[in-house]
């Protein structure tokens, strides 16, 4: 793998890439409803890591009926009473479902451990759990892929100043993205420690290198396609690039390849 990012792709390329890989989606969602299975995607990263214009990109052509994005909000006094993943699960797919979460169970493993809106024994209790929680959803039927979208302090920076400037984009802007550089290095030490506690076999971690917002979407939609079964798939055009889609490793910590 190279440590640096491939040169970016031509605006039309793009769309014309995107627009086979949308094919391609459909093809999946109809083999999703012909099979009843039960497809949940976590989507995690940084403030600005491009989560939102991904999902935007997958969903785009698919049947809203058997397809939903969750992105739960702050929660309420009841959910702090709660047993942690108590209010996710009430999201999970049902059959012939798939379900994009934008932040998931793991703003405990990032957000809320870095800004102090857990205590040391909720996170602790939650890194000891997580994987077997999941687990538990892919031994009972649930396909799971989680990803990280990665990107550099630099990139971060651009992007919220962008959110400020654009009107389109107000609605991004929160008081935690403004927290974001402030905190990078205790980000990133959360997430390093995240990754070593909950990468597993049953729901390992894939990363994406996400600077270039249009290739990380492509490699993301790809490497799902990859990884997902169905009838039609065009095997030629959904392999990722694995400069930009691999496995998390701990060298990569220390090589580049995940921003420090």
């Amino acid at each position: 793998m190279s440590k640096k990012h491939p040169p970016k792709a031509d605006k039309q390329g793009y769309k014309d890439t995107l627009q086979l890989l949308q094919v391609e989606l459909v093809k999946l969602q109809n083999h999703i409803i012909k099979h009843g299975d039960k497809i949940l995607i976590i989507l995690e990263g940084r403030d600005a890591g491009g989560k939102d214009g991904t999902i935007k990109r997958i969903i785009q052509h698919l049947s809203p009926r058997e397809i939903r994005v969750v992105a739960l909000g702050k929660p309420s006094d009841r959910d702090l009473s709660t047993w942690y993943f108590q209010r996710y699960t009430h999201h999970l797919p049902a059959a012939q479902e798939m379900v994009l979460f934008n932040r998931s169970w793991y703003n405990r493993a990032g957000v809320e451990r870095v800004m102090g809106f857990c205590n040391d024994d909720e996170y602790h209790e939650f890194i000891e759990t997580v994987s077997h929680y999941e687990q538990l959803l892919v031994r009972s039927g649930i396909k799971l892929l989680k990803y990280y979208l990665d990107i550099s302090k630099a990139e971060q920076k651009e992007r919220l100043k962008q959110r400020q400037k654009d009107p389109l984009k107000q609605w991004k802007i929160s008081p935690i993205d403004k927290e974001a550089q402030k905190h990078w290095q205790q980000y990133s030490e959360a997430r390093n420690i995240m990754f070593a506690r909950t990468h597993h076999l049953s729901a390992p971690w894939t990363v994406v290198r996400s600077d270039d917002k249009q290739a990380a979407r492509i490699n993301i939609i790809k490497d799902l396609l990859f990884r997902l079964d169905y009838k039609g798939k065009d095997e030629s055009l959904v392999l990722p690039d694995a400069n930009i889609v691999f496995n998390y490793e701990e060298s990569y910590l220390h090589n580049g390849m995940i921003a420090p």
